[in-house]
């Protein structure tokens, strides 16, 4: 039996980061801690505006093609100069408690075997325009390296979070209607009001927005109460455990990446996000009755409204729809988009039939990741939840899009192994 392998890209756990959960509202203000808990997909529809020379990003007429894929408010006068990216950091594990950690445990860990590098962050939920959002605090300067590298490199974006303001992930952007430049109201330990400075994807699933560590403590978020870690080389279980030991009680460390067990081939945990392994006849799939059932759940929510991180039953988020449907035909399946296409093996669109599950790369500032699935018909129809304001709908398959990423034909065992691992 072989020994477990790391799959990529880094942004496919849900453990921690997209799996959100309270811990108790602090006194009289909207923010709570991170811990694990069930997950988020914050995922748009396939009909996105694409990336390319003549695109706009839809909600943002100030923004030209020369703001794409990542964009940025222009920072005003004054603002501090954040230090140049010096090479870029892959988020392998994250700690998150509901208070401060204790004086010495980033220096211990940094020591462990295998880490390169590790920082002290603050997380927290915190209301932004009425809403609880998973947001970080960070040094921008230092910070900036463990972002997807269009974020990384955007000097306005963390500029403009080191002058004070706030830059949201661009599913939340769209999704909620934030306008660049413009203003949102976060409520901590007091009301602020806060500029939007950028649309920019951080790579830790579930974090939909990042301020500076003085914003945060200033919003009241614990100070120092989360560390990033990147240990590429290491065995993330081990890493765990011997970080585990480190922590104060209550505490959590999870693995952003996935850990895939013994028996998955390297086929069908790829670096491309979406599994790599040819269907054959010996794959494993659903059986027909499961087949049905999920269809017709699928079909069942026709009409209901998209409603950003909904699993159901009345609403749904693109990923939501599709874990709840697998689920009425007793298919456990990961929660996030990047995670389900890692679920079977990859199917070529000649091959394709009613029950797989389609993949796209929707999200400008980091357009190598998978962030929208719809369920394959037949009949070169789809099925999606797909954007705020719009309902679950059938929709020709948008298998010639640029945005598109590939199919996968769902093994039953291999989807509950990968909910069981994140």
């Amino acid at each position: 039996m072989r020994d477990k392998a790391r799959s990529l890209p880094a942004r496919t756990s849900t453990a921690l980061a997209a799996a959100i959960s309270l811990l108790g509202a602090g006194a009289g203000f909207g923010i709570t801690a991170l811990i694990p808990a069930s997950g988020h997909d914050p995922g748009t529809g396939a009909r996105s505006a694409a990336v390319g020379a003549a695109s706009v990003l839809p909600g943002s007429s100030q923004l030209t093609s020369a703001s794409l894929p990542l964009a940025a408010a222009q920072r005003g006068a004054g603002a501090p100069t954040v230090a140049p990216l010096h090479g870029l950091l892959q988020a392998d594990l994250m700690v998150v408690a509901s208070a401060s950690l204790p004086a010495g445990v980033l220096a211990k860990i940094r020591k462990l075997p295998g880490v390169t590098s590790a920082q002290s962050i603050e997380a927290a939920k915190i209301k932004v325009n009425g809403k609880f959002t998973a947001m970080l605090g960070v040094s921008p300067s230092t910070f900036r390296g463990y972002a997807p590298k269009k974020t990384a490199e955007s000097n306005q974006l963390w500029q403009s979070v080191a002058a004070g303001g706030i830059s949201v992930s661009y599913t939340m952007g769209e999704n909620e209607k934030l306008p660049l430049g413009g203003t949102v109201t976060v409520n901590g330990a007091k009301q602020e009001k806060l500029r939007v400075g950028g649309y920019g994807t951080v790579g830790i699933e579930g974090i939909d927005a990042v301020v500076s560590d003085q914003v945060a403590r200033s919003l009241g978020m614990p100070a120092g109460n989360a560390i990033v870690i990147s240990a590429p080389k290491a065995n993330l279980a081990d890493l765990t455990a011997a970080v585990k030991k480190l922590l104060p009680k209550g505490a959590a460390a999870e693995p952003l990446m996935s850990q895939v067990k013994a028996g998955v081939t390297s086929g069908q945990a790829s670096a491309a996000g979406v599994a790599a392994g040819a269907v054959d006849n010996t794959s494993a799939t659903l059986s027909r009755a499961e087949d049905l059932t999920f269809l017709n759940s699928a079909l069942s929510r026709q009409g209901l409204p998209y409603v950003w991180g909904a699993a159901g039953p009345k609403s749904f988020d693109c990923s939501g729809l599709v874990q709840w449907a697998l689920a009425q035909a007793g298919i456990r399946m990961p929660r996030v988009a990047a995670d389900q296409a890692r679920t079977g093996p990859a199917v070529p669109v000649n091959q394709l039939q009613a029950g797989d599950l389609l993949f796209f790369h929707t999200d400008p500032t980091d357009p190598g990741y998978i962030s929208h699935v719809a369920i394959y018909l037949g009949g070169g129809k789809m099925l999606q939840a797909p954007e705020t304001g719009e309902n679950v709908e059938v929709v020709p398959a948008a298998t010639g899009s640029s945005e598109y990423a590939g199919a996968v034909r769902v093994d039953p065992a291999l989807a509950a192994q990968l909910a069981g691992s994140i």
